[in-house]
Formats: C-alpha cells, structure tokens, sequence
C-alpha cells in the first residue's frame, strides 16, 4: 500500500497550537474504545494511513499525531520550537485537549524513543508503552548507520557524501544540515534530500534504490522530513542513550508496563537495543522477532498485536483482536 499522510488518513480535526506550531492530529477507530497514541519516525516522517492496519479499530481509539514541522503539521520542516521536550509536551496537551485520562503510547523506531521520553515525563497519563524497533538516541547507532553500514550500500553512500559535500562521516549530518537549510539553495536541498532518501531505503532493504523520478511536492516533503531529522540527530535528540533509559526506568518504577519488539534483521537500529533497555529496566519485556525494521513484516505485527492484548484491560482481552494482514499496511 502507498504511503499517504495524515491529512489523508482520518476526517481532519482543528490543529493543536503551541509556541506558533500547528500540531496536526487525527482519529479513527472507535471513540469508545481503549485510547492508543501512535509515534511517527524520523524524526520528521510524518502519521501515515497504512500504520491504522496494527490496530483493532473495532476495540480502540487512535490517535495519530504530526509530530513539529512533519506532515501537516505547519510550518513544514520548521525548526523553531523544535526539540523533544516540545514534543513531549505537545503530546500531553492533545490528550488533555481529548479529554483522554490515560492512553497506551505506540511507537516504532524515532517514534519508540519519544514514547518513552514521553512515558518518563507523564507516567500518570500512559497505560502502557508498546515499541517497536527501538532508537535509544545515541551517536553509537548514528555512527552505525552512516559509517558501519555504509560497505552495505557503496553506491548510494557515495551519491550521500557528494551531495553533503563532504566524505568525512563524522561530518556528514552537520554537512547534511547545512544543505537542507531554505537559504542553501533548491538545487543543493533537493540533491541531499533524495541521496539520503536512496541511502536510507538501500539499508533499509539490502538493495539498491529505486530510480524513482518523485514529484516537486514528494521532494518536498523529503526535504522538510531529513532537514528535521539532521536537527535531531545532531543533538542526539535532545536525550542520548542514558537519559533515554534514565526516563524509562521513571515510567517503569511509576507501574507503566513497557513491551519492546525488536527485529533480529534489523538493518537501521541495532537488535542490542532491545537488550539494553532490559539490563535498564529489569521489568520490561523484550522480544526478538525474525523479522527487519519496518512494521509490515509480519512478525513484528504478530508482536505489536501481542503486547496491545497484554495491555488491553482484562474486560476487554478475551477476545482476539482484528488486526489487518500484514500485506495491507507499511509502516
């Protein structure tokens, strides 16, 4: 299934505003179900309509949420305000905008580590946290990425560095940043927004990318997407490793269950993550599953659907959940 946005995805409801940003947001499912938040990647990828096929929408409430700057929410790629404490709270004023006491936070990948930013920060408003090919923020996976992956995708790496103007990887993001700036030039901006786009899909599928020819408007939104996730990345996310696990133990020691799916192919974050947050925190469940990055492969939905029930209140667990074949979503 093509990924569409946000806007697509539900009936539009009105933007949450906050520090001169318009948080887009939208629902599906049932108003009275069990109340479930899901966390976009990237950062700055935007909700897309494909994650609803994880979720029963017959027994939950989502809500998908434009996180700053990514998908609808305005202005596009802005980075003024844009930090994860704004993130963090942003999310809390929607729920309480929602009049929803409590919801399950789900989230995969930029996403995963937010939830449990978020988790850390209001443990009083999460029934639980459900991750899935978890970040943990640090320089370690970054590095990873873009230099112990890089003999995996020699041709899209060397297509990434010229268009970053440089070869030095420990200089490549603040390169990257530079040239995603709207006074660096459309040409320059479109260059690095595509070769990273291409870099990014050669590791995540061991092979080559597509020679797709996009639309202004997708470049755009490529655009917008990697010059929030260089903003991030830069900065580590504004947590780094021991402060992420730092938060998830706050979450963990306040009674919020925690349920990492982790898969054991996983090309962009390391299978070791899932690891560390149990040494971390004792409590959590982690799985390993036979599976990749992306939500679409099967065993990582079979365990998101599993945490979901084991968070589900006991009313409402004994029935199986309506969860999407996995060929109907990608996530």
């Amino acid at each position: 299934m093509a990924q569409r946005p946000l806007r697509s995805a539900c009936p539009s409801r009105p933007a949450l505003s906050r520090d001169a940003c318009r948080i887009s947001w939208a629902e599906a499912g049932n108003p009275q179900g069990e109340p479930v938040v899901v966390l976009h990647g990237g950062p700055g990828s935007g909700s897309r309509l494909a994650v609803l096929g994880l979720f029963d929408l017959t027994r939950m409430r989502i809500v998908l949420v434009d996180q700053r700057g990514a998908g609808a929410s305005t202005p596009r790629g802005g980075l003024r305000h844009n930090n994860t404490m704004r993130l963090i709270g942003d999310l809390d004023a929607l729920r309480a905008r929602l009049g929803i006491p409590r919801w399950c936070v789900v989230g995969g990948s930029w996403g995963a580590a937010l939830a449990l930013a978020y988790a850390g920060r209001y443990p009083s408003s999460v029934t639980g946290v459900v991750l899935r090919g978890l970040f943990l923020t640090s320089s370690r996976e970054v590095r990873g990425l873009f230099v112990g992956a890089r003999a995996r995708a020699p041709v899209a790496w060397r297509r990434l560095t010229a268009a970053a103007g440089t070869a030095r990887a420990d200089r490549l993001i603040a390169c990257c940043a530079r040239r995603l700036q709207p006074g660096a030039g459309a040409a320059r901006q479109r260059a690095v927004a595509l070769a990273w786009n291409a870099y990014e899909e050669a590791i995540l599928t061991g092979r080559p990318a597509r020679d797709a020819r996009p639309t202004q408007p997708a470049v755009d939104r490529l655009i917008d997407k990697y010059r929030i996730q260089a903003h991030y990345l830069q900065r580590d996310c504004w947590l780094g490793e021991r402060r992420l696990l730092a938060l998830a133990r706050q979450a963990a020691q306040a009674g919020v269950p925690l349920h990492a799916v982790h898969g054991s192919r996983d090309r962009v974050c390391p299978v070791d993550n899932v690891e560390r947050l149990a040494r971390a925190v004792p409590a959590a469940v982690v799985e390993r599953v036979p599976a990749g990055h992306l939500a679409s492969d099967a065993a990582l939905a079979r365990g998101i659907a599993r945490a979901l029930r084991a968070m589900l209140p006991v009313t409402a667990a004994d029935a199986p959940l309506n969860i999407a074949p996995p060929d109907q979503f990608h996530a």
